[in-house]
């Protein structure tokens, strides 16, 4: 009996996402479903055709279904489609990510009698119209994911949800990725010197993610310090051109360098000093646990979910948002304060093995199925 009970279940999902773009939310829908693919699940997805991770699950061989979810004259059509699908396949879970799709799917899932309904929320930020979203967050849905401890607490205080109900479920690190050996990207020919430190953030650009701040800090540290670092930018994002105008006014656009979208994301941290993610706002942003699990130091801002991974003084450091002054000084600790600095990397590493793990992240998960399902 006891060697059955700890054989893994196999199951059949559906994950659905209505973004166009590519950035930690899809990153970690496509983990999610990657992985319980390599466990022996039956998992799609289902996206617009012309969004990134629809692509991109293609490539990967993952099952698809094309929808559309911005046609709201067309939405009882839509739910009735959905709904004789997910009837057709069996579905025993269905997981939606933002907020269209997740209308759109719930009711497919309640009309179709699926036997488990999820709801993840990935940010925290503001909920419109808190009497309608209840439904989706306490009465239709048997689960709710989110990805930081501060969305947590926000949805139990808003729609009075039990802690039962509830899940909080950062997403977890491939460590045979993101591990300290291998190889690193060669950034030599954007530097004055071999010795110039490197200053890194992975990101989508987009203004609350704090870049500006980063020019500034950047500007006080050859004002005030003295000292001379180079920023290596990896991502795209509606703010780009925002963000170049701000550097340019601090007058430091010869030591930003701004990659595009690049998906050798280990290569890059294993060639910089810091990575620094000066947010004004997140939940628990990948590119911090990935440079934890790595050993690349973090300098970052301390709002919504990242004081849960990054400790002050034992796992990184941590500034007030919006604080150019706060996030030099912390970088000059970084840089020049290096046996509290390692001792931190390695605090981290620790505690990414220990807790934020993708096999961790998927056995939490396959918990809470069996939870609400069972061994059937």
């Amino acid at each position: 009996m006891a060697d059955s009970i700890s054989l893994k279940r196999v199951w059949r999902i559906a994950h659905s996402e209505a973004s166009l773009g590519w950035g930690g939310q899809e990153h970690r829908i496509l983990a999610e479903i990657n992985g319980f693919r390599r466990r022996g699940s039956e998992v799609w997805l289902i996206a617009p055709m012309n969004s990134q991770i629809y692509q991109r699950a293609s490539q990967a061989g993952v099952q698809v279904l094309a929808q559309r979810f911005n046609q709201r004259c067309l939405l009882p059509f839509h739910v009735l489609r959905l709904a004789w699908w997910l009837h057709r396949q069996r579905i025993e879970i269905v997981n939606p990510h933002s907020s269209r799709d997740g209308w759109m799917l719930t009711l497919a899932a309640r009309i179709a009698r699926v036997p488990l309904i999820i709801r993840s929320r990935h940010f925290d930020v503001p909920i419109p119209n808190k009497s309608l979203s209840r439904l989706m967050y306490k009465e239709w849905s048997h689960h709710i994911i989110t990805t930081s401890p501060k969305i947590t607490s926000s949805l139990i205080s808003t729609f009075g949800l039990d802690a039962g109900e509830i899940t909080t479920l950062p997403t977890g690190v491939d460590l045979e990725r993101f591990k300290p050996e291998g190889p690193k990207a060669d950034f030599s020919t954007y530097l004055p010197s071999p010795q110039t430190p490197l200053i890194g953030m992975i990101t989508v650009i987009r203004a609350a993610k704090g870049i500006q701040v980063l020019a500034e800090a950047t500007h006080l540290l050859k004002t005030q310090y003295g000292i001379h670092v180079h920023c290596i930018i990896a991502g795209e994002g509606p703010a780009l051109d925002y963000v170049k105008s701000v550097v340019s006014q601090f007058s430091v656009g010869d030591q930003f360098t701004f990659l595009g979208h690049r998906e050798d994301v280990p290569e890059i941290m294993r060639s910089l000093d810091i990575i620094a993610i000066p947010s004004f706002h997140e939940a628990i942003p990948q590119s911090g646990l990935q440079a934890l699990a790595i050993g690349v130091p973090v300098v970052a801002s301390d709002v919504g979910g990242i004081p849960s991974i990054i400790k002050q003084g034992e796992t990184g450091r941590l500034v007030p948002p919006h604080d150019a002054a706060a996030l030099a000084s912390a970088i000059r600790e970084t840089l020049e304060g290096k046996p509290r600095t390692q001792a931190m990397c390695r605090a981290g590493q620790e505690f990414i093995v220990n807790h934020h793990s993708l096999d961790t992240m998927l056995d939490r998960l396959d918990a809470i199925y069996r939870q609400h399902l069972g061994e059937r």
